[in-house]
């Protein structure tokens, strides 16, 4: 319990921030510690793109898959979109790996290299990606599903709700089975935060650059998740009004509210050392395996065939 104080504390200051964990050395002991635990493997520095930001990481259970293979889900990390790293997250990757799901882990570029919406053309080359390749590596392609946190959960809403930013890539939000979003600035213009006020062009920002602006369009199954009392994004004005607009469009809705958690240690308990904070890793993992698989032409004509002894 020694090394817990100094990691919990550490975590506890970057809550009034949106620097993600990185900034933190027991972050490292985060890792080490998802690491010792086993139940995944895990490729490094996979391109999906050919630049130096457009890399992730796959995590991949030990267990044996279901016959169509595990789910999938492609997370994105937040900071403001002016940091982080995919190496920062291994505790996330592997938390989920270890549960049997395929994780990848995805970099994207961030300001001041480049400002909204270079970002989410990023994040959507990485889901298609994974949309691409989740069948090759082990993964079932009708059980994708789209994760992020904080800045990080915007990019994994805009690209569930908005078909612009996987259009180029030859996919669609319908491929996906659903999406999860955690902590995520889902209305925040005009923002305060100073480092994102330049990454949307502050006070000129563009338009149909918020999910909100979205949240009637009916979707895939959504789990959003939030801390009750967030300092950095207002739980109220962007998880609990998304939610309430999913739900008036007829998408399927799990809320998750969290009393004991910050904006950090919100990602920060799917590491085992700050599970007691929330059961958040629980309830995402509940939720993925409640979401059913996208029933595609091929599905449909694979059930049909098992039904009639095909």
């Amino acid at each position: 319990m020694q090394t817990l104080k100094p990691l919990l504390i550490c975590i506890a200051l970057l809550a009034v921030t949106l620097a993600g964990l990185s900034a933190c050395a027991p972050v490292r002991v985060l890792n080490t510690v998802a690491a010792a635990g086993g139940g995944f493997s895990r490729q490094a520095g996979i391109a999906y793109g050919p630049l130096e930001r457009q890399r992730l990481d796959v995590y991949t259970p030990s267990a044996a898959a279901a016959p169509r293979g595990w789910p999938v889900v492609v997370f994105f990390y937040g900071g403001s979109w002016n940091s982080g790293e995919r190496a920062d997250y291994g505790f996330v990757g592997s938390a989920l790996a270890a549960r049997g799901v395929l994780t990848l882990v995805a970099d994207y570029r961030l300001y001041p290299a480049v400002r909204y919406p270079e970002f989410l053309r990023d994040s959507a080359r990485a889901l298609a990606w994974g949309l691409t390749e989740a069948a090759r590596l082990g993964g079932d392609p009708a059980r994708v599903l789209v994760m992020g946190h904080s800045a990080g959960g915007y990019n994994a809403a805009m690209l569930a709700l908005d078909p612009r930013w996987l259009a180029g890539s030859g996919h669609t939000p319908a491929e996906l089975a659903g999406w999860i979003g955690l902590a995520g600035p889902y209305d925040f213009f005009p923002t305060d935060n100073p480092e994102a006020q330049p990454v949307f062009f502050h006070p000129d920002y563009p338009a149909n650059a918020q999910p909100i602006e979205f949240a009637a369009v009916k979707g895939r199954p959504v789990f959003l998740g939030a801390p009750v009392d967030d300092a950095v994004v207002s739980p109220t004005r962007s998880t609990r009004a998304l939610a309430a607009g999913q739900q008036a469009a007829g998408t399927a809705v799990t809320l998750k509210m969290y009393p004991r958690a910050s904006h950090a240690t919100l990602i920060g308990a799917f590491a085992a050392p700050l599970r007691w904070i929330a059961p958040v890793l629980d309830d995402v993992l509940a939720f993925i395996e409640a979401t059913p698989a996208v029933q595609r032409p091929g599905n449909a004509l694979a059930s049909n065939m098992a039904r009639v002894g095909g």
